[in-house]
């Protein structure tokens, strides 16, 4: 029997799998993608979160996960009246494969059993050991005395425990060889309502121009990535030569006040499955920050339970506040996003 099974290789349970195991816990870390997993993400390290990574997994984030250009310089933002705002920051810009999979080894190589191509179906608890059904080859099981959910936006093992329906915004990005007059070092965010029903975006990657949008309405998201395609050929002089690729993806539609569910028994939540998203689909921070408070708050009152809900709830408070801070700067540049004004 384990003492703790954590549910997703990403940056959330690759935290809390390395805490555990730094902190002498046998932990298990299952993904049931295939490692190194692909996740669509604009991949820009923020300061905050490359200070974690140093702070957390005692290492700089090497080169070997980064794209080109490597440097990221921070955000542009476009309200929804055009104006355009700068934030500059240093950072990172990388393949979410990469670095996510580099975060992985560093757990596994503090003593972290890692198993991929393993989902979680379910759980039950009794008498203090959770019993997790796993899918890999063959259907199986595992125990542990508890059980980190860090499986992201979809959370279908965290549905079985929560019922009800979750809200998701979906979103749609093209990788393309061409040319535009933007620097490649920035990220830039555009909220006008005429571009999407949440933001639209332009990144670059490894020379390929990375363009997306986001809705509430899937239906509308041809009709979104039309408009924002023309806007930036008029604005910005795109010119797309080749789509090489694209892609649907699914964020959570977070909410005025910013809810977050912390644990149903013996199950913490962390990450995106919890709750924790900064705007702009920005999650690796805050699920480097909440993965590593679940884990010690497992280690520091293993034998109880409430305990260690109470030192979670503490650890990750400033964390929800501060995504309230965020989503209502947010909410004060756009009406896109006026539910969420404090």
């Amino acid at each position: 029997m384990y003492d703790v099974i954590v549910i997703g290789a990403g940056p959330t349970g690759a935290a809390a799998a390395k805490t555990l195991a730094d902190k002498g816990r046998t932990v298990l870390l299952i993904e049931k993608c295939e490692l190194p997993r692909y996740k669509s993400c604009s991949g820009c390290l923020i300061k905050k979160t490359m200070g974690l990574v140093q702070q957390y997994f005692g290492e700089e984030v090497p080169e070997l996960t980064t794209c080109s250009p490597a440097e990221n310089r921070g955000m542009v933002l476009v309200d929804d009246k055009g104006n355009h705002l700068t934030f500059g920051q240093p950072g990172l810009n990388v393949w979410r494969s990469s670095f996510d999979n580099w975060l992985t080894e560093r757990a596994a190589a503090a003593g972290a059993e890692v198993r991929d191509r393993t989902g979680a179906v379910s759980c039950t608890e009794a008498d203090g050991i959770v019993t997790v059904v796993l899918q890999g080859r063959e259907t199986y099981t595992e125990q542990a005395r508890y059980v980190i959910d860090c499986e992201g936006v979809v959370g279908s093992f965290k549905r079985k425990l929560i019922k009800e329906k979750p809200q998701y915004i979906t979103t749609f990005q093209t990788f393309n060889e061409g040319s535009i007059d933007l620097d490649h070092h920035y990220f830039y965010a555009y909220l006008q309502p005429e571009l999407s029903e949440y933001d639209a975006w332009f990144n670059v990657k490894d020379d390929m121009l990375v363009l997306g949008v986001s809705v509430r309405n899937p239906a509308r998201i041809e009709h979104f990535y039309r408009q924002f395609i023309a806007y930036m050929q008029d604005r910005h002089g795109l010119r797309i030569d080749r789509q090489v690729k694209a892609e649907k993806w699914l964020m959570p539609h977070i909410r005025p006040g910013c809810r977050v569910d912390h644990a149903v028994g013996r199950v913490l939540f962390a990450g995106e499955v919890a709750g924790f998203l900064n705007p702009m689909g920005e999650g690796i921070s805050s699920g480097i920050e909440s993965g590593h408070a679940a884990a010690c708050a497992i280690a520091a009152h293993f034998d109880d339970r409430s305990a260690v809900l109470a030192d979670y709830q503490a650890a990750t408070r400033e964390l929800q506040l501060y995504m309230q801070r965020q989503w209502g700067f947010v909410a004060g540049m756009a009406d896109n996003f006026g539910e969420m004004r404090i």
